[in-house]
């Protein structure tokens, strides 16, 4: 099945019309399928759908197969591809929702690999708010969950590694900043960087100044990892921290007219980063690149803009091809080339 609509011809926008809205997506990684994409459906029914799509750039054309569909119990929250380039891995998509999911990709379905589950002592299970892969050690993927903690997993013997209660309340994104380092963001408003060589304690880099306020997202730069970008509840502003001045924000962006929703930092150098919100508009930010200045007065302005039809809820920005960018609305996917 093929799917592109002729509404958005601007030049590099693509855009593929889902049978759902859409939550979440994720960039494969795989060199050798370099603009293949999933998303996930957010459907108020338990019954929810995860399907694959994969773009030809040279017929401008999105193409879908109904083999590669699966459903997916409740809306997924995150999904990641297995994180490396090497087409000798496995192709393995990860899903977070009730459970931490590992789905294997054939080319003519998708099973599932494993199921994993902390809590089969218990009739209850904590929702997974989100999940980070470590492209560092492909062995591992921590979780957040809503009952405070997050987890690290050994997905190759499907067991926990370690378990850290992280916050006072629900943590709701989570990212890898090295090896053995990860920083979580909570409904107690805080960031919170972790070490798993000292399990004992975690440094908490900054605190919402609004109380009561949770921090919802949270992007760890891969390519700078002295960066770390966070969204508070209902903010128009992107809080950018550089964990070696913890505490103080190093600069803010505000230049959104509504809520931020989600961001994405760019590879390679990781010096711009994407940020979507409820104004149905996609900004980027040359944060940390060679013509930054940070003056901290709020003033910033982004150096690329993208206005859409709706709010939009969803961005990645592909680690093959540093040119794309991917955002969701509605049950639209579209593909921005920058």
């Amino acid at each position: 099945m093929q799917s592109s609509t002729p509404e958005e011809k601007k030049p590099g926008v693509y855009t593929y019309l889902s049978q759902w809205p859409i939550y979440s997506l994720a960039w494969s990684v795989r060199s050798d399928k370099p603009h293949r994409l999933a998303i996930g459906s957010y459907l108020e029914d338990y019954s929810n759908k995860v399907e694959l799509v994969q773009f030809n750039y040279d017929t401008s054309d999105f193409t879908t197969d109904s083999r590669l569909f699966f459903d997916h119990p409740y809306a997924p929250t995150n999904l990641m591809f297995f994180p490396s380039e090497d087409t000798s891995n496995p192709d393995i998509l990860a899903t977070s929702g009730d459970y931490l999911r590992l789905w294997k990709i054939h080319d003519d379905r998708i099973e599932l690999k494993s199921l994993l589950n902390n809590n089969k002592g218990s009739k209850f299970n904590s929702a997974i708010t989100s999940f980070d892969w470590a492209v560092f050690d492909t062995q591992r993927v921590v979780t957040s969950s809503n009952d405070t903690t997050c987890t690290i997993w050994d997905i190759e013997r499907e067991i926990v590694d370690t378990q850290l209660v992280a916050h006072d309340k629900e943590v709701y994104d989570i990212s890898w900043g090295s090896f053995n380092v990860f920083a979580s963001v909570s409904g107690d408003g805080s960031v919170r960087v972790f070490d798993l060589r000292d399990k004992e304690r975690s440094t908490i880099i900054y605190e919402n100044p609004i109380q009561a306020c949770p921090l919802l997202r949270l992007e760890w730069n891969k390519f700078d990892p002295r960066y770390v970008a966070t969204v508070g509840m209902d903010s128009n502003k992107v809080v950018i921290l550089d964990i070696r001045i913890p505490t103080t924000p190093l600069l803010e962006l505000c230049k959104h007219k509504g809520s931020v929703n989600a961001i994405s930092w760019s590879p390679p150098i990781g010096g711009h980063l994407c940020s979507v919100g409820d104004d149905s508009r996609a900004l980027i930010w040359d944060v940390v690149g060679p013509g930054f200045r940070s003056d901290g007065n709020g003033d910033v302005e982004p150096d690329m803009w993208y206005s859409s039809t709706a709010e939009i809820n969803q961005v990645r920005w592909s680690c093959l091809d540093f040119e794309w960018i991917a955002i969701s609305f509605l049950n639209k996917l579209q593909l921005l080339k920058n």
